[in-house]
Protein backbone atom coordinates (compact mmCIF):
# COMPACT_ATOMS: atom_id res chain seq x y z
CA UNK A 1 0.00 0.00 0.00
CA UNK A 2 1.31 3.52 -0.89
CA UNK A 3 2.33 5.51 1.97
CA UNK A 4 -0.16 8.09 1.18
CA UNK A 5 -2.90 5.65 1.09
CA UNK A 6 -1.74 3.97 4.32
CA UNK A 7 -2.27 8.17 5.94
CA UNK A 8 -5.30 8.76 4.75
CA UNK A 9 -6.96 5.22 5.63
CA UNK A 10 -5.05 6.51 8.94
CA UNK A 11 -7.18 9.61 9.93
CA UNK A 12 -10.26 7.59 8.67
CA UNK A 13 -9.80 5.19 11.73
CA UNK A 14 -8.93 7.99 13.89
CA UNK A 15 -12.18 9.96 12.57
CA UNK A 16 -14.61 6.69 12.58
CA UNK A 17 -13.36 5.92 16.04
CA UNK A 18 -14.67 7.21 19.18
CA UNK A 19 -11.82 5.57 21.54
CA UNK A 20 -7.84 5.97 21.00
CA UNK A 21 -6.21 3.85 18.86
CA UNK A 22 -2.63 3.23 19.68
CA UNK A 23 0.25 3.25 16.54
CA UNK A 24 0.72 -0.47 17.74
CA UNK A 25 -3.24 -1.12 16.59
CA UNK A 26 -2.34 1.09 14.12
CA UNK A 27 0.72 -0.76 12.65
CA UNK A 28 -0.71 -4.08 13.37
CA UNK A 29 -3.65 -3.05 11.06
CA UNK A 30 -1.10 -2.19 8.39
CA UNK A 31 1.55 -4.60 8.71
CA UNK A 32 4.36 -2.04 9.45
CA UNK A 33 6.05 -0.61 12.43
CA UNK A 34 5.18 1.58 15.39
CA UNK A 35 7.68 3.69 14.27
CA UNK A 36 6.16 4.00 10.56
CA UNK A 37 2.75 4.72 12.32
CA UNK A 38 4.32 7.80 14.73
CA UNK A 39 6.22 8.89 11.95
CA UNK A 40 2.69 8.60 9.36
CA UNK A 41 0.88 10.70 12.54
CA UNK A 42 3.48 13.40 12.18
CA UNK A 43 2.98 14.01 8.64
CA UNK A 44 -0.77 13.42 9.32
CA UNK A 45 -0.69 16.36 12.26
CA UNK A 46 0.94 18.69 10.11
CA UNK A 47 -1.92 19.27 8.13
CA UNK A 48 -5.03 17.24 10.16
CA UNK A 49 -4.28 20.16 13.57
CA UNK A 50 -7.26 18.13 15.61
CA UNK A 51 -5.22 15.25 15.77
CA UNK A 52 -4.18 14.77 19.83
CA UNK A 53 -2.17 12.13 21.48
CA UNK A 54 -2.85 10.86 24.65
CA UNK A 55 -1.63 8.06 27.27
CA UNK A 56 -3.92 5.86 25.33
CA UNK A 57 -3.32 6.69 21.96
CA UNK A 58 -4.53 9.02 18.77
CA UNK A 59 -7.75 10.61 18.82
CA UNK A 60 -9.40 12.91 16.99
CA UNK A 61 -10.13 16.12 19.58
CA UNK A 62 -13.44 17.06 20.02
CA UNK A 63 -14.45 20.37 18.36
CA UNK A 64 -17.49 21.39 20.24
CA UNK A 65 -17.97 24.88 18.34
CA UNK A 66 -21.21 26.11 18.63
CA UNK A 67 -22.54 28.57 15.51
CA UNK A 68 -25.46 31.42 15.87
CA UNK A 69 -26.29 33.68 13.30
CA UNK A 70 -26.57 37.51 14.59
CA UNK A 71 -28.19 40.62 12.81
CA UNK A 72 -26.37 43.87 13.46
CA UNK A 73 -26.31 47.45 12.11
CA UNK A 74 -23.77 50.23 12.25
CA UNK A 75 -21.58 52.61 10.13
CA UNK A 76 -18.50 51.57 7.93
CA UNK A 77 -16.23 53.39 10.36
CA UNK A 78 -17.60 51.16 13.45
CA UNK A 79 -16.63 47.99 11.51
CA UNK A 80 -13.23 47.59 13.27
CA UNK A 81 -15.04 48.11 16.86
CA UNK A 82 -18.11 45.52 15.95
CA UNK A 83 -15.13 43.27 15.07
CA UNK A 84 -13.08 43.35 17.69
CA UNK A 85 -15.85 42.87 20.15
CA UNK A 86 -16.90 39.45 18.44
CA UNK A 87 -13.31 38.40 19.01
CA UNK A 88 -12.13 40.29 22.38
CA UNK A 89 -15.09 37.72 23.47
CA UNK A 90 -14.12 34.10 21.87
CA UNK A 91 -16.08 34.02 18.78
CA UNK A 92 -14.84 33.51 15.19
CA UNK A 93 -16.81 35.60 12.57
CA UNK A 94 -17.11 32.66 9.89
CA UNK A 95 -19.16 34.67 7.28
CA UNK A 96 -20.83 38.19 6.40
CA UNK A 97 -24.17 37.42 4.83
CA UNK A 98 -26.99 40.58 3.77
CA UNK A 99 -31.00 39.80 3.05
CA UNK A 100 -31.43 42.03 -0.52
CA UNK A 101 -35.13 42.11 -1.24
CA UNK A 102 -33.96 42.24 -4.61
CA UNK A 103 -31.10 39.99 -5.01
CA UNK A 104 -32.03 37.94 -2.33
CA UNK A 105 -28.60 36.62 0.18
CA UNK A 106 -25.17 37.53 -0.66
CA UNK A 107 -22.65 35.66 1.92
CA UNK A 108 -19.35 35.84 1.88
CA UNK A 109 -16.71 34.17 4.19
CA UNK A 110 -14.23 35.95 6.44
CA UNK A 111 -13.09 33.78 9.12
CA UNK A 112 -11.74 36.32 11.72
CA UNK A 113 -10.99 34.87 14.98
CA UNK A 114 -8.12 37.96 15.80
CA UNK A 115 -7.03 41.36 16.28
CA UNK A 116 -4.51 40.44 13.32
CA UNK A 117 -7.26 39.02 11.24
CA UNK A 118 -9.16 42.31 11.82
CA UNK A 119 -5.89 44.43 11.01
CA UNK A 120 -5.69 42.20 7.90
CA UNK A 121 -9.27 43.11 6.81
CA UNK A 122 -9.37 46.40 7.14
CA UNK A 123 -5.78 46.69 4.85
CA UNK A 124 -7.68 45.22 2.03
CA UNK A 125 -10.77 47.49 2.84
CA UNK A 126 -8.16 50.69 3.20
CA UNK A 127 -7.26 50.91 -0.79
CA UNK A 128 -10.70 52.25 -2.02
CA UNK A 129 -11.47 50.34 -4.57
CA UNK A 130 -13.65 47.94 -1.99
CA UNK A 131 -16.23 48.37 -0.11
CA UNK A 132 -18.12 46.53 2.86
CA UNK A 133 -20.86 44.32 2.14
CA UNK A 134 -23.37 45.96 4.58
CA UNK A 135 -22.86 49.11 2.67
CA UNK A 136 -25.59 47.51 0.17
CA UNK A 137 -28.14 47.23 3.13
CA UNK A 138 -27.55 50.88 5.32
CA UNK A 139 -25.05 49.22 7.32
CA UNK A 140 -27.49 45.99 8.27
CA UNK A 141 -25.66 42.52 7.74
CA UNK A 142 -25.38 39.33 9.91
CA UNK A 143 -22.45 37.49 10.92
CA UNK A 144 -22.41 33.71 11.43
CA UNK A 145 -20.21 33.61 14.57
CA UNK A 146 -18.37 30.81 16.03
CA UNK A 147 -17.86 30.16 20.17
CA UNK A 148 -16.91 27.58 21.90
CA UNK A 149 -20.15 26.87 23.54
CA UNK A 150 -23.44 28.98 23.76
CA UNK A 151 -22.77 31.02 26.37
CA UNK A 152 -20.12 32.51 24.66
CA UNK A 153 -22.45 33.32 21.82
CA UNK A 154 -25.12 34.71 24.49
CA UNK A 155 -22.09 36.98 26.20
CA UNK A 156 -20.84 38.09 22.36
CA UNK A 157 -24.64 39.31 21.52
CA UNK A 158 -25.02 40.70 24.62
CA UNK A 159 -21.71 43.00 24.14
CA UNK A 160 -23.03 43.36 20.89
CA UNK A 161 -25.92 44.90 22.02
CA UNK A 162 -24.61 46.93 24.80
CA UNK A 163 -22.26 48.91 21.96
CA UNK A 164 -25.73 49.50 19.94
CA UNK A 165 -25.37 46.98 17.04
CA UNK A 166 -26.99 44.32 17.54
CA UNK A 167 -30.48 44.84 15.44
CA UNK A 168 -33.99 43.22 15.18
CA UNK A 169 -35.37 40.60 12.82
CA UNK A 170 -37.82 41.62 10.80
CA UNK A 171 -40.98 39.44 9.39
CA UNK A 172 -39.17 39.01 5.95
CA UNK A 173 -36.04 38.11 7.23
CA UNK A 174 -37.46 35.14 9.08
CA UNK A 175 -38.24 33.46 5.58
CA UNK A 176 -36.22 31.24 3.75
CA UNK A 177 -33.47 32.99 1.47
Amino acid sequence: MPVSERRKRILEILEGETAPVTASELAARFHVSRQVIVQDIAVIRAQTPYIISTCRGYTIQQRDACTREVKVCHREDAAERELKIIVDAGGLVKNVSIKHRVYGRITAPMDIGSRQDIEEFLALMQDGKSSLLSGATAGYHYHLIEAANAERLDLIEEKLKQAGFLAPLRSWERDKG
